[in-house]
């Protein structure tokens, strides 16, 4: 198979941490991938043997997903919109897929969809179209108006076969965030959850610290303020602090002025990962792509999910999540510095949780199942 996977994170680097992770199953598997992402760059994803096509970038105004920023921060003018456009549909002439996956969309990134549906509209009109899926992750931003579902239903309708869900339906359901109607139901595909193999290059970075991190975006500013001074008040213990965003190295430099001596302020590492596995805790939001990192390091937890602009769907999966062992939630409007120091410390006394190994393979149920489909459709 040739598969094309169009991806643009606004704000984190979740979404296309998850597309390079199924183009690298499709490798594997022995097909090609490629991804084009239309988000900014992050240089701390790896993409393997997969190809990355970059679009012109651009980004949300942090929380505000109507109004989108170049990768400068200036607002973007309808030229950025049509070099975009045209690099996209360019890149879907010059792939020739087989398989075409949209990551969210059409559930999400409805700021985008005169691209997308140009995407969609240029791919279905071709002489032999590709088989068209949507990629969407556990938990969705639930839908503020009935038409943002309808939206969805007749985008789905017109133009895709199939819709693939990175969960297991026993733990995260779609209908929990998402108004799940028969027609719907009828197009989904539960693969698992998309998780990275665990890491085989061990490292002794992180050993014994608390590691506190946002993911790879500009976000979790209130998360390192608190953990700054919650580090003040456990002396004895490192805890290392891993800022994202592609002004991470200069937020370092901000903060190690207010930093006590047990605390290490860097960019995110690309050895995050791996470092977990050694971690005395992890302090961090609940996006996705962390949550399963934790899940798979099996290390002590305290999860502050990302609330920002009403937005819900990391608390949905935090509180799923803190009924484990070694795992603890505190809501952003709760966060102190003692309440998080209190609980790391909690966490960290608890009982041991096994690091989980099973129910992580959805890259490669993405890839049988994507074959099935299209040997199906031929």
């Amino acid at each position: 198979m040739k598969v094309m996977i169009v991806v643009t994170h606004l704000l984190g680097t979740g979404h296309l941490s998850r597309a390079l992770t199924l183009a690298k199953a499709f490798i594997q598997a022995g097909h090609e991938a490629v991804v084009v992402s239309g988000g900014v760059p992050a240089p701390q994803l790896d993409p393997g043997d997969a190809a990355l096509l970059q679009l012109p970038a651009l980004r949300s105004d942090g929380v505000n997903f109507a109004q989108l920023l170049t990768a400068a921060g200036n607002p973007v003018d309808d030229a950025m919109l049509y070099g975009r456009l045209d690099a996209l549909l360019s890149s879907l002439d010059d792939q020739a897929p087989d398989v075409l996956i949209t990551e969210l969309f059409p559930f999400g990134r409805r700021v985008l969809r005169a691209e997308f549906i140009a995407l969609l509209e240029a791919a279905k009109a071709q002489d032999k179209p590709p088989l068209i899926l949507s990629s969407i992750r556990d938990i969705l931003a639930p839908p503020s108006k009935p038409k943002k579902a309808a939206f969805a239903d007749e985008m789905l309708e017109r133009f895709y076969d199939s819709v693939l869900v990175h969960a297991d339906p026993r733990i995260t359901p779609l209908h929990l965030s998402w108004p799940v109607t028969e027609a719907l139901a009828s197009r989904l595909h539960y693969t698992g959850f998309v998780a990275p193999p665990v890491s085989d290059s061990p490292t002794d970075a992180g050993k014994s610290e608390v590691i506190v991190s946002a993911g790879g975006g500009d976000v979790g500013r209130d998360v390192f303020a608190a953990a700054l001074e919650a580090a003040a008040g456990d002396p004895a213990r490192p805890w290392r602090l891993l800022l994202g965003g592609a002004d991470a190295a200069e937020r370092c430099a901000a903060l190690a002025s207010q930093a006590p001596d047990n605390v290490i302020l860097e960019p995110a590492r690309p050895d995050f990962r791996a470092m977990l596995h050694n971690a005395a805790a992890s302090v961090s939001l609940c996006g996705y792509n962390t949550a399963l990192d934790v899940l798979q390091a099996g290390c002590p937890a305290v999860f502050v999910p990302f609330d920002a602009g009403n937005e819900v769907e990391q608390g949905i999966r935090a509180r799923a999540l803190a009924q484990q062992d070694g795992i603890a939630t505190i809501n952003s409007a709760d966060l102190t510095p003692e309440r998080l120091r209190q609980a790391v410390q909690k966490v960290m006394d608890a009982p041991d949780r096994s690091p989980m190994t099973t129910g992580l393979d959805g890259a490669a149920e993405t890839v049988r199942i994507t074959a099935l489909l299209l040997e199906a459709q031929r």
